[in-house]
This record gives structure tokens, C-alpha cells and sequence, in this order.
């Protein structure tokens, strides 16, 4: 009788950040609003580069440093990431991964974040700050993608772990992660609110 296994897992890690500790997301939010608004270099790098909406990613590199509430965010997302890292399995020896970067996205109604991978890191994710109805879902691409060459396309029922794109829509207070090899992108926001995330890397310090 033939034998077909799975091999070689993409694994998504979902949690709420409170299994982990306390975040209070409404003074994380408000602290999101508040920087966007006075990061004056954050504001016309966007401007220079046509990124719809805010990033801090290319102004403030020490958000943990500067405003406590996102120290407690980095705490609280060091845990998550140390159970990740278990289900997968790493081998870290003597080292351990260790926030490299993190910085807030405003998307306003429109606005996309093109499809991208995060090099020089481990494990990268995003926690929702706000979320509101019509909010772009997350997109998730088969990592196999480039080498499927001739393949034909899967049937529209075809079985979640068989699809070439996964779609995952978090709720405020989530955090996902993910491998940082894995290419993911935000459609376009149909929300007539900002969809307000923190995205950050680990790295193997």
C-alpha cells in the first residue's frame, strides 16, 4: 500500500502576547500614533521612497530603549520567540536568538507592503495593535514557489498545507512567527482604518 508523508515543514507559530506577559495593546497603540507622529525622519523617508502610510523601520533602530512600553514588548516577545525556536527544533548551543530590529507600520486605506523576505535574521513576525474590519490579512507564499517550474495549479479546494498562498488574518494582541526565509506580503488595505502592527527580527547572537 503506498506511503506519502509531508517533508521538510513550514511552521507558523500564533499566539495571543498576553500567554506570555502583560502588554496593555491600547498604551501601545497610543505610543505607535504618538511616534509617527513626531518622527519627522521616519515621515519624509517614506515620502522619499512612496511607502504608503508610516514606518519607523529607517528612523528609529532602539524603540526598546527609548519608550518603556515597547521594552516590555521585546520581554514578552522574547518568550514566544524562545518556544518557537523549541518546536523547531534549533540547535543554538551556547548562543540564543536575540532581537535585532523592530519598528511600527501604519497602513492607511490603500496601502500594500509588496512581497519581501527578511535576510540576515532567524525568525521574524508581526503583533497587531489594531486590526479593524476589512484590515489586510497576512500573505503567506509556498517557499517552493520559484522551483516548481512546470507544475500545474492546485484545485481550489486543495488541502490548506497544499496551497501556494495561506491567508491569515490575526486579531489584536496576536503575534505571528515565522521562519525569515518564508516570503509574505500585505494586500492592500480595504479598512478605512490604520492597520497598526510591530514587525521586528531575531537574530543568532
Amino acid at each position: 500500500m503506498a506511503e506519502i508523508e509531508s517533508l521538510f515543514v513550514t511552521r507558523l507559530y500564533r499566539a495571543a502576547l498576553g500567554e506570555r506577559g502583560g502588554i496593555d495593546v491600547a498604551e501601545l497603540e497610543a505610543s505607535c500614533l504618538a511616534i509617527a507622529e513626531d518622527d519627522e525622519a521616519g515621515q519624509a523617508w517614506c515620502e522619499e521612497n512612496g511607502y504608503p502610510g508610516y514606518t519607523s523601520y529607517a528612523s528609529l533602530d532602539d524603540l526598546p530603549w527609548r519608550f518603556p512600553i515597547f521594552k516590555d514588548l521585546e520581554a514578552v516577545l522574547d518568550a514566544h520567540v524562545a518556544a518557537f525556536a523549541e518546536d523547531l527544533e534549533f540547535d543554538l548551543g551556547a548562543r540564543k536568538l536575540k532581537l535585532d530590529s523592530l519598528w511600527i507600520n501604519i497602513l492607511p486605506e490603500g496601502g500594500t507592503h509588496a512581497s519581501h523576505i527578511h535576510p540576515h535574521s532567524v525568525i521574524s513576525g508581526t503583533t497587531y495593535v489594531a486590526m479593524p474590519d476589512g484590515a489586510s490579512a497576512l500573505k503567506l507564499e509556498d517557499p517552493r514557489s520559484a522551483r516548481m517550474m512546470a507544475a500545474p495549479p492546485r484545485v481550489k479546494a486543495a488541502r490548506r498545507e497544499m496551497r501556494p498562498f495561506i491567508y491569515v488574518t490575526p486579531a489584536v494582541g496576536d503575534v505571528l512567527l515565522w521562519e525569515s526565509w518564508l516570503r509574505h506580503e500585505v494586500p492592500m488595505n480595504m479598512a478605512e482604518d490604520e492597520r497598526i502592527s510591530v514587525s521586528f527580527n531575531y537574530a543568532w547572537a
